[in-house]
C-alpha cells in the first residue's frame, strides 16, 4: 500500500484530500506547515507528497528544495491557487512531478497520483536492478595483478580510445569491457557484444554490418548490423582472433573512416562506436600466421589490458569463494554456506585451467553436493580431477 503526505494549510483541502486518498485505499498523512512536513519526510519513507506552494512561515517551494537535499527521490505534486501558476511552473523545473490548481479536479488528482507513483517504482526496480548488475559486474581481487587491472581501467574508461584485451577463457575478459564501459561516458548508450568465434564466417559480415533484403538468398528482409545498434555506444568484438581476414578488412576501414556499409548496400552510414576487442589468441602469433592483419591489431591496440589467469592469483581465490557463495545463496534463496578455512586452501593449491568460470562452477558443485558446512573433504571430493 502506497503512503502519501499531505501537507497543506488549509484543512478542508487536506480533509478532501484524505478521504478521496483514503477510499482509494493509500494510507495518508496529513500535516498542517511545511516544517512538520519536512520532518516527517525525513523520518519517514513516503512513496509520494502532496504539497501547497503557498503557506505561512515555509512555502511549498521550500519544502521541495529542501527535500531534495534527503536524497529520497519522493516524487512531489505541487497545489496552487490560480495566482500561482508561475510559481507552480518553477516547483516543476525544481524536481515536482506536476502541480494542480485549487480546488482540485479529483479525477485529475487521482491520475497524477498513480502517474507519480508508477514513476515511483519505475525509479525504485532501476536501483534495485542496478545493485544487482554491479554486484554481478563487481571485479574481485586484491592481488597486484588484478589492482593493475582495475587501475587500468580507471584510467582508460572516461576516453574514447579503443581497447584490446587479452586473457585466457574464463579470465574475466568480458567483465573489464563492462567496466570500461560503465564508467565511460558513453554509458547511456549501449554496448552490444559479439562473439565472433560462434558466428559462422560468412554470415560475421552481415552480423556486425547488417545487409539488405534480397542480398544473398536467407535475406528475406532489411538487417541492422551491430555497429549501427552499437552507435553512440560501445561495440565489444569478442574473440576477435577468430574473424575472417575479409571481415577485418572491413572493420578496419569502419575504425578509420567510422563508416559502414551494410551487405548488399551502397550507401555509407557513419557510425559513432568506440570499439573493444578481446581474444584468448597470441595475435603476434595468428599475424605472423597470416590469420589475422597488423594494420587491424595497431588500431584496436592503443590500450593493452592482460587479464591474468586464476593460477597467477591465487590469493584472491577465497574472496572470489566467498562471493560466489553469496551471490548462488541469493539465486536460491537460502542463507549463505560456510566454508572452512582448510577447503578453501585446498581450492588455492588446484589447477584452474578454465579459471573464474571453473571456480564459479566449482562453487556452486559445493553448495549443491556438501551439508551445512563446505569441509576440505567435501573440496577434495568434488574437485578432484582439478588436480
Amino acid at each position: 500500500m502506497a503512503k502519501i503526505l499531505i501537507i497543506d494549510d488549509e484543512k478542508s483541502i487536506r480533509f478532501t484530500l484524505r478521504d478521496i486518498l483514503e477510499y482509494e485505499k493509500y494510507e495518508v498523512d496529513d500535516v498542517d506547515n511545511g516544517k512538520e512536513g519536512l520532518e516527517k519526510i525525513k523520518n519517514t519513507d513516503y512513496d509520494l507528497v502532496i504539497c501547497d506552494i503557498k503557506m505561512k512561515e515555509m512555502d511549498g517551494l521550500t519544502v521541495l528544495t529542501t527535500a531534495m537535499e534527503f536524497e529520497k527521490e519522493v516524487p512531489f505534486i505541487m497545489i496552487s491557487g490560480h495566482g500561482d501558476i508561475p510559481l507552480a511552473v518553477e516547483a516543476t523545473k525544481k524536481g515536482a512531478y506536476d502541480f494542480l490548481s485549487k480546488p482540485p479536479d479529483l479525477n485529475r488528482l487521482l491520475v497524477s497520483v498513480r502517474n507519480a507513483l508508477d514513476k515511483s517504482n519505475l525509479v525504485t526496480e532501476t536501483k534495485i536492478l542496478r545493485k544487482k548488475i554491479s554486484k554481478t559486474f563487481d571485479i574481485i581481487g586484491e592481488s597486484d595483478a588484478i589492482k593493475r587491472v582495475k587501475e587500468d581501467i580507471e584510467k582508460v574508461a572516461p576516453t574514447d580510445a579503443r581497447v584490446l584485451i587479452t586473457g585466457a577463457n574464463g579470465a574475466g575478459k568480458e567483465l573489464v569491457c563492462k567496466w570500461i564501459h560503465a564508467k565511460s561516458n558513453r554509458n547511456q548508450k549501449p554496448l552490444i557484444e559479439v562473439n565472433c568465434a560462434a558466428i559462422p564466417s560468412e554470415l560475421i559480415e552481415s552480423e556486425l554490418f547488417g545487409h539488405e533484403k534480397g542480398s544473398f538468398t536467407s535475406a528475406v528482409k532489411q538487417r541492422i548490423g551491430k555497429f549501427e545498434q552499437a552507435n553512440g555506444g560501445t561495440l565489444f568484438l569478442d574473440e576477435i582472433g577468430d574473424m575472417s581476414l575479409s571481415a577485418q578488412a572491413k572493420v578496419l576501414r569502419a575504425l578509420q573512416e567510422g563508416k559502414i556499409t551494410r551487405v548488399g548496400g551502397e550507401k555509407e552510414i557513419s557510425v559513432n562506436v568506440r570499439v573493444i576487442a578481446a581474444t584468448n589468441k597470441n595475435l603476434r602469433k595468428e599475424i605472423e600466421d597470416n590469420n589475422f592483419r597488423e594494420d587491424l591489431y595497431h588500431r584496436l591496440g592503443v590500450i593493452l589490458i592482460h587479464v591474468p589467469p586464476l593460477n597467477e592469483r591465487r590469493d584472491d581465490i577465497p574472496l572470489l569463494v566467498h562471493k560466489f557463495l553469496k551471490d548462488i545463496a541469493e539465486e536460491y534463496g537460502t542463507a549463505p554456506k560456510n566454508i572452512q578455512n582448510e577447503a578453501l586452501s585446498y581450492l588455492q593449491t588446484l589447477n584452474w585451467t578454465g579459471n573464474i568460470r571453473e571456480l564459479r562452477n566449482v562453487v556452486e558443485r559445493l553448495v549443491i553436493m556438501s551439508n551445512k558446512e563446505i569441509t576440505e573433504k567435501d573440496a577434495k571430493a568434488y574437485t578432484s580431477y582439478n588436480k
